[in-house]
């Protein structure tokens, strides 16, 4: 009997030491930042109250975008050359740590980063679009509780962050102190604009389950829905796939 309590004692202090290392890697993780600087034609820098971003040429409708975790806007030209294509202006956020930028990354500071690039466009005397890949469908469901927008477009979107590692490392990620849980879900209730989810059904990183919870969540509360299941289409085609522009003009058209 001994000999199973002190096999139980050294199971668990192991599990709380995986637990404890799991929460100091976690950003690891969440933010595998690639670099290289964005030099795409058309677009100017800018940098106020901490926060760097991009804003293009033209007087189109304007799309805030947020990128995934790639963490490097180049990696994610196909969405800007899809807005581009239908003559909608791009604005979007370099998150630091990433693209070249140097700087520190959190939810909360992106939360705030993605304010403040919003607030800046408003100032300009624009309507906005917020359309979010991956980590950033966090971010544009974010900016649309807090702030008036069109409309929200969302690829390969999650319900809570810490639901994915959950079930990527057998622990209870959602409720470890320090973990930064990017909870979308939570915004729900503030989210007024009309809403296109699109999902690859190949999706290996994100399941396409994850993209049809939050469009069931948002419909509950109140939010008008267009949910769309892309075939043959995984976490990191999805932008390329047939149909996948036609989506969005339609989408945007209609509001």
């Amino acid at each position: 009997m001994r000999a199973v309590i002190r096999a139980g004692m050294v199971l668990g202090v192991g599990y709380a030491l995986y637990a404890a290392l799991a929460v100091w890697a976690h950003t690891q993780f969440i933010y595998p930042f690639a670099q290289g600087g964005f030099d795409r034609s058309g677009y100017t820098e800018v940098v106020h109250d901490g926060a760097l971003f991009y804003v293009g040429d033209g007087e189109g409708e304007i799309v805030l975008f947020f990128m995934g975790n790639g963490g490097a806007l180049r990696l994610f030209e196909p969405i800007f050359a899809t807005h581009e294509a239908a003559g909608r202006r791009v604005v979007a956020l370099q998150y630091p740590g990433g693209g070249g930028v140097d700087g520190e990354v959190s939810e909360d500071i992106l939360k705030a980063q993605a304010l403040v690039v919003y607030d800046w466009i408003v100032g300009e005397g624009a309507g906005i679009t917020v359309h979010g890949y991956s980590l950033g469908t966090s971010l544009a469901q974010y900016v649309a509780s807090e702030r008036e927008v069109s409309a929200v477009i969302l690829d390969a979107p999650f319900v809570r962050m810490c639901e994915i590692m959950s079930r990527r490392s057998w622990l209870p990620a959602c409720w470890l102190p320090g973990v930064q849980t990017w909870d979308s879900a939570a915004y729900a209730d503030e989210i007024t604009a009309p809403v296109l989810i699109q999902h690859g059904q190949d999706d290996g990183l994100i399941p396409v389950t994850d993209g049809q919870r939050l469009s069931e969540i948002l419909e509950i509360s109140g939010a008008v829905v267009r949910f769309e299941v892309v075939p043959d289409a995984n976490h990191g085609t999805l932008p390329l796939a047939a149909g996948y522009a036609e989506t969005i003009a339609g989408f945007l058209v209609s509001q």
